[in-house]
């Protein structure tokens, strides 16, 4: 029974982070992008540093008419929401937080999550080809070609670090990693970062969805809680990739004075902050400069970062 009530109370609190964080950072990158941007409006609602936004957008979305295609496979229109949302949430249930606080410990659970974040393609696929809609289904085969091309080095450079840490155990390499790791991992650190940036569509690679565009990518014909449901599973990849990074290539919940927990919790954060940076900082890219920042420069890079490990595993 104890075993039981253990497992319940993990559950629970991993679903309570999916659904709490997400809203953090989404609350985070109002107020960043108001600071940085002098943009006044999100900081009106609640008056106190519009501290009732969040909120105000909820409220918005929840009074939208929920708009369906005449021609559109309603099954699958209704579907593809989830399917991007929920793989997230899977991840979070193998991600580390401090010593014996996670979910489970796989021992694959490397291979466990990046295949698990493969899944939030089929999202966007879904919703594209759903949506009766060719310029949809343009927009989903964009963000299909994109998460494709940075799958390869995000992939590399998480196997560099399990490659030093002797492991496929998320669990494991935080316990192997050491402070020296930091300038060994930096070039796979930026490489992995960077490439999850580009899988969550987070600007500067941004294009299947940027306003510049006729459409906003698989997107176009969602509104209401579908289209917030989209938005969220945004907010929850950004959540995940910073944790990711964090338990990769910054030791996790290693730190000095804090509790671990804490630890984890400031560096998921700091990361969060630097998307938001990079968002409002970076301009654009184009199509052509996305693919060759991924070929020409990605994907050499991390295969930089696999040859140094070996090295240095040889070595030692």
């Amino acid at each position: 029974m104890s075993e039981v009530l253990d497992i319940a109370v993990r559950l629970v609190v991993i679903v309570v982070v999916f659904l709490a964080l997400p809203l953090v950072v989404g609350q985070m990158e109002h107020k960043v992008m108001a600071h940085m941007q002098s943009r006044l409006g999100p900081m009106y609602a609640g008056r106190f540093h519009g501290w009732a936004q969040l909120i105000a957008d909820g409220v918005k979305f929840v009074q939208k008419e929920d708009v369906i295609p005449a021609a559109a496979d309603r099954r699958v229109f209704a579907l593809a929401p989830a399917v991007a949302l929920v793989p997230y949430l899977v991840v979070l249930v193998v991600i580390p937080v401090g010593p014996g606080l996670f979910g489970v410990d796989l021992d694959a659970g490397l291979f466990f999550v990046l295949a698990v974040m493969g899944v939030g393609v089929l999202g966007a696929i879904m919703a594209g080809w759903a949506s009766a809609n060719k310029y949809s289904m343009l927009g989903g085969m964009r963000v299909a070609a994109q998460l494709v091309s940075y799958e390869l080095p995000l992939v590399l450079a998480a196997s560099s670090v399990a490659m030093a840490a002797g492991t496929l155990s998320l669990n494991g390499i935080v316990e192997q990693w050491r402070w020296w790791w930091l300038p060994w991992q930096a070039i796979g650190g930026v490489v992995f970062f960077v490439a999850g940036l580009a899988e969550l569509r987070r600007p500067p690679f941004d294009m299947p969805i940027a306003e510049s565009e006729i459409i906003m990518g698989p997107m176009t014909e969602y509104t209401g809680l579908r289209f917030a449901l989209f938005m969220l599973a945004e907010y929850a990849g950004i959540v995940v990739l910073s944790a990711l990074t964090t338990v990769l290539f910054l030791g996790g919940w290693h730190g000095p004075l804090l509790p671990g927990p804490v630890w984890t919790l400031l560096k998921v954060l700091a990361l969060a902050f630097m998307v938001i940076w990079v968002r409002v900082s970076y301009p654009r890219l184009r199509e052509d400069q996305l693919q060759k920042l991924a070929w020409v420069g990605l994907v050499p890079l991390a295969l930089l970062q696999l040859a140094l490990t070996g090295v240095v595993k040889l070595t030692l």
